[in-house]
């Protein structure tokens, strides 16, 4: 497996509202807020030293999912989900009008 395709364990930290990854000693994170059946992704951060491995979109289709599982509208704050979106049409129905 090459390090572009590497499947790695996103997992949600509720307490700190965000989706995370971690690889050694560095964490990857999509940050949201949510009220009701509103969620809302203002930000991925990935360090320089993960960056080019397909860690952000591994956050941002963790995120999508959940939002779709639990019926939740998307507000794509962070112009990363937004960019993973437009390139991802099966999430379009999920973004709030």
């Amino acid at each position: 497996m090459t390090p572009q395709s590497e499947k790695l364990e996103v997992r949600q930290n509720i307490s700190a509202n965000r989706f995370e990854v971690q690889v050694e000693n560095h964490i990857a994170v999509l940050n949201y807020s949510q009220h009701g059946n509103i969620i809302t992704f203002t930000h991925t951060g990935v360090p320089a030293e993960l960056e080019g491995r397909g860690i952000g979109s591994q956050l941002a289709h963790a995120g999508l999912e959940y939002a779709r599982e639990n019926t939740f509208k998307v507000v794509p704050l962070c112009w990363f989900v937004a960019g993973y979106i437009e390139r991802h049409p099966e999430y379009q129905s999920l973004v709030k009008a």
